[in-house]
């Protein structure tokens, strides 16, 4: 059974977190790959269910709204705009450029910087914005010279284009390597979740410098989905599995940025309310242990 939220923008219980100076956003937000057609290709099977969610995120408290220019392709993105803009005061849209689509599924990455420049002038054209407040880079794309991705990132950045940087599916040497190049980093995005903590040292060096870490697929339990562990946290707490997997994320560090995605207002719902639960420590440890073990 699902928790239900308390109060009418659940997910301003989720605290806050500042990706730059004077840009603070609440720490449960929204990722926008799921209202694109299968395979993250194409349209939507209901573009009118997806513009509900998208207007739904804003009810709930949501101001952090996860895209790329890789979903659809450029579908995510242009749904975006047409449902949200003008865009209220304070929303924050994040996107990522760097991986090219060859169909459904299928994912490859392109970092020259000519085409990096692209991605970024023609995210700016579909979100209808002047200045992208957090673009990341989707892959380091190992045939190209990685300094040569950073120092085309770093000139988005002077130019005005892009406010603030993020790195996806990193390690610390790569963070490393970027913040020697003359980026500063403000998010990492990286597949993380209560069944999949491969990145415990990357989540940790965000933590210690305050960079905002962001887990992408965070709802997936692994094999403690039907562990008798999470089914008492649920229990105990009137929530949902799902719900458990977000509250123990958020729980897990400060600078934790869950992007929960999906097609169904309910399901939204449902994730956010998420941000309401009060995780205490003994559960929280119980969940922790299990999962170094099984993950």
């Amino acid at each position: 059974m699902a928790r239900s939220a308390s109060t009418s923008t659940p997910a301003r219980a989720s605290g806050t977190f500042d990706l730059a100076p004077g840009l603070t956003v609440h720490r449960l937000g929204f990722g926008a790959m799921r209202i694109t057609g299968d395979g993250v290709w194409g349209p939507p099977a209901d573009p009118e269910a997806a513009r509900a969610v998208l207007r739904r995120t804003l009810d709930l408290g949501i101001d952090f709204i996860d895209t790329a220019d890789a979903y659809g392709p450029d579908v995510s993105e242009t749904l975006i705009a047409e449902t949200l803009h003008p865009y209220p005061e304070g929303l924050v849209i994040a996107t990522k450029g760097g991986l090219t689509r060859q169909g459904p599924s299928q994912w490859a990455p392109v970092g020259r910087p000519t085409y990096l420049r692209q991605c970024v002038e023609m995210s700016l054209r579909r979100l209808r914005v002047e200045t992208i407040d957090l673009w990341q880079l989707h892959r380091i794309d190992g045939q190209v010279p990685a300094a040569d991705q950073f120092g085309e990132i770093a000139r988005f950045v002077d130019e005005g284009k892009v406010r603030s940087v993020g790195l996806s599916e990193v390690g610390v040497a790569e963070i490393e390597a970027a913040q020697d190049a003359g980026l500063t980093v403000a998010t990492v995005q990286n597949r993380y979740s209560l069944g999949h903590r491969e990145h415990e040292d990357v989540v940790d060096h965000c933590d210690a410098q305050g960079i905002g870490f962001i887990p992408w697929y965070p709802l997936d339990a692994g094999k403690l989905s039907d562990s008798d562990v999470l089914t008492e946290a649920a229990d105990r707490l009137g929530a949902s599995h799902a719900q458990i997997a977000l509250a123990w994320l958020l729980r897990r560090s400060a600078t934790m940025l869950p992007i929960p995605g999906t097609s169904r207002v309910a399901h939204l719902e449902e994730n956010t309310a998420a941000a309401e639960i009060d995780l205490p420590d003994d559960l929280f440890e119980a969940l922790d242990a299990a999962t170094r073990e099984t993950a």
